[in-house]
């Protein structure tokens, strides 16, 4: 057995790790979307703190619980698609390490799968519950 693979082999790893590749793209967008939206709503949450007591629109902070809120939601969010992330990482990972070194079977590779699609079910209830919580009422207040 030679440890330097052939043209065939090279072919077969490459046409098994396009699934795990292309689901990492896919997490990596979702992780750019939840970040975006957190951003929007930290930055929301400081406009509002930044209103003086006495302000005609002092009632608008009452939003910022809310907004702290859903911070947390996208939060926990990106942390679950990071873990996913990392699962499909080692996915891939695996996928090559085995197809080099001419084994037969990728262990763990079932596993690792159904664990980062777990976690990105995960990541997206957190994004679903975010998204019911952004419109408000004060949302429309100026």
């Amino acid at each position: 057995m030679s440890f330097v693979p052939t043209i065939v082999e090279m072919t077969d790893m490459f046409s098994r790790a396009a699934a795990p590749a292309f689901f990492l793209g896919a997490v990596a967008a979702f992780i750019s979307l939840l970040t975006a939206r957190l951003g929007t709503v930290v930055a929301r949450a400081r406009l509002l703190n930044a209103i003086p007591e006495g302000s005609e629109k002092a009632h608008m902070r009452d939003d910022v619980p809310r907004l702290k809120t859903r911070a947390r939601l996208l939060r926990n969010g990106i942390l679950l698609s990071l873990g996913s992330g990392l699962c499909a990482g080692l996915l891939l990972g695996v996928v090559f390490a085995t197809g080099f070194f001419g084994l037969r079977y990728s262990y763990g590779a079932g596993i690792l799968f159904i664990v980062a699609t777990l976690l990105l079910c995960g990541a997206i209830v957190r994004f679903a519950q975010d998204v019911i919580m952004d419109l408000h009422e004060f949302d429309y207040l100026e």
